[in-house]
């Protein structure tokens, strides 16, 4: 008797085999024979859930994005906690800030598949910054999407560049959780 199909653990499998193999290649190094090898499931079940490689790459980011959020919530009433949970979470889920950089070498400026959803999704983090400006729980200095972008880009640099931060800062468990430190208080002096 043949086993039961079971679509959403199928699925589940691809995307797991998606994110490893777009984070380590990016889109255009990324092989669909590979995914598909490695989630056990045939290349025409892969396109026919997700249509293309861009496209399945476009939903494993939102997805890891989604996740993002709803574990690590924007709180700009606690920058410091927010910052610390978000470095924690990219030191434990690095795939998600290579997936990212592979989206910006692959499309560059250019628009990227879901563009308007990703909008949505950083304007909802951009009006917690906003509402803590209006009021008066952070400076109002620096336009909160400014201050969203600042923040993520400090928080996920040394997960971009660990060699960067090994040859600058160190790479000892003192070295980390001193630039841990460091990140902190730098994301309190900008919204202090």
């Amino acid at each position: 008797m043949p086993a039961a199909r079971d679509p959403e653990a199928t699925k589940a499998r691809i995307f797991a085999a998606a994110t490893a193999e777009f984070a380590a290649h990016g889109i255009a190094g990324a092989r669909v024979d590979r995914i598909a090898r490695a989630a056990k499931a045939n290349k025409q079940l892969l396109y026919a859930y997700f249509g293309n490689k861009a496209e399945l790459f476009s939903q494993v980011l939102e997805e890891c994005l989604t996740r993002l959020a709803a574990e690590v919530p924007v709180d700009a009433e606690d920058v410091d906690g927010w910052v610390e949970r978000l470095m924690d979470y990219h030191a434990a889920h690095p795939e998600l800030i290579r997936l990212i950089y592979w989206e910006g070498l692959e499309y560059g400026t250019e628009r990227f598949p879901h563009e308007e959803e990703r909008k949505r999704h950083y304007d909802r983090k951009v009006a917690v910054f906003a509402e803590a400006q209006e009021k008066g729980l952070i400076s109002s200095r620096i336009p909160p999407a400014d201050l969203l972008f600042i923040m993520i880009s400090m928080v996920s640099w040394s997960t971009v560049q660990p060699q960067m931060r090994r040859v600058l800062t160190g790479d000892t468990d003192e070295d980390r959780a001193r630039l841990r430190a460091s990140v902190q208080e730098a994301a309190r002096r900008i919204v202090g």
